[in-house]
């Protein structure tokens, strides 16, 4: 058995019987039942998942996978391909935006290069798993060889596998990756059964001109590939990228090891979904941190059945979004763990 097979056979139910157990401790806390609201179903969540009554999730981090598009030389986005490479190096020194949010929260940040185009100087803090220089132009032939497609989730397994024995609580998805909303758009087309259009936005900023492009690039690369939305690894090699697969990967080894896991935006967005049509189960370990301004966002939401936890316009990537949700289930669990009940407080419950 593969390590792919083998992860998603280690994928178990939630403990729904736990969801009970949490909202019977929720409900004795010194507030009106309910009045919490969002918060308090995170805090069930959390314990379901984590078969933890009083869970914790001190132990954060982020997997910010990064890999190149050989679609960008159809001019779908609005910066260079080399920008993935000088992000990366950012990443590692704490200059970005989820460097940032990472130390607002505490959360350590851990980059992984998939597929960056370029040969990566060697550094302590990266994670070299380059699966090719790069995937190749969609509207050509296929982004990869199936073995390839294979690799990247496999690669994610093993990321996460090794951040978990560092020791980890909760995990948050993120990318980097100069075109890669136009995979994550024929990924939540072929899925989801919309046209290109309805699932294509505007990436890191293009005009009227680019976005028609990028629709047309989208079209003519399912067209040509015929992806199989019976067969997520033959999308991911079709039409993804190898950060995607890198995703895909850790949302599985996540929910093999009962890990609650928050994905960012789109293109966390987009690996969530290959990894749960490949195994249903692990939806049920996934928080969606925000709905993207990328239009084929909710698109992949929906198709999931997630509700995300906040809604700020955000389209940065990164993971973000999902540091800053990642805050809020934290607060849940504490709540759950930390506030006092009725009884000892010794404050009157509500009349019957």
């Amino acid at each position: 058995m593969g390590l792919l097979e083998q992860t998603i056979s280690e994928i178990r139910p939630v403990d729904v019987q736990l969801l009970e157990v949490a909202q019977r401790r929720l409900d004795s806390l010194t507030k009106p039942k309910g009045s919490l609201g969002r918060l308090e179903d995170f805090a069930r969540r959390i314990v379901a998942i984590t078969r933890k009554e009083t869970p914790s999730v001190d132990k954060k981090a982020i997997l910010v996978m990064a890999g190149d598009h050989g679609v960008t030389q159809e001019g779908v986005s609005a910066y260079p391909q080399e920008v993935t490479r000088q992000m990366v190096y950012n990443f590692l020194e704490g200059g970005a935006g989820i460097n940032v949010l990472a130390r607002h929260i505490g959360a350590r940040v851990v980059v992984v290069d998939m597929g960056v185009a370029a040969d990566l100087e060697p550094r302590r803090d990266l994670v070299s798993l380059k699966v090719n220089h790069g995937t190749r132009n969609i509207v050509e032939g296929p982004a990869m060889t199936r073995d390839e497609a294979l690799r990247s989730i496999t690669n994610g397994i093993k990321v996460f596998n090794e951040e978990f024995e560092r020791g980890i609580d909760i995990v948050g998805t993120g990318d980097m990756g100069i075109g890669n909303t136009t995979p994550s758009s024929a990924i939540a087309s072929v899925f989801t059964g919309l046209s290109a259009r309805d699932v294509t936005g505007r990436g890191t900023g293009i005009d009227d001109e680019q976005l028609e492009t990028k629709i047309k690039v989208i079209e003519r690369a399912i067209e040509l590939n015929q992806p199989d939305p019976d067969d997520p690894l033959d999308v991911l090699a079709k039409v993804g990228g190898f950060e995607i697969g890198g995703l895909a990967g850790v949302v599985l080894a996540a929910a093999s090891k009962r890990i609650p896991m928050v994905i960012d935006g789109f293109i966390s967005g987009a690996g969530a979904l290959i990894a749960t049509e490949l195994a249903p189960r692990a939806k049920d370990y996934i928080f969606a941190a925000h709905r993207s301004a990328e239009v084929g966002h909710k698109a992949l939401l929906e198709r999931m059945g997630l509700d995300p936890i906040l809604d700020l316009n955000m389209r940065l990537g990164e993971g973000t979004g999902a540091v800053l949700a990642m805050n809020l289930i934290e607060a849940g669990v504490k709540v759950l763990s930390e506030m006092a009940t009725f009884s000892s407080a010794g404050v009157s419950e509500r009349l019957q």
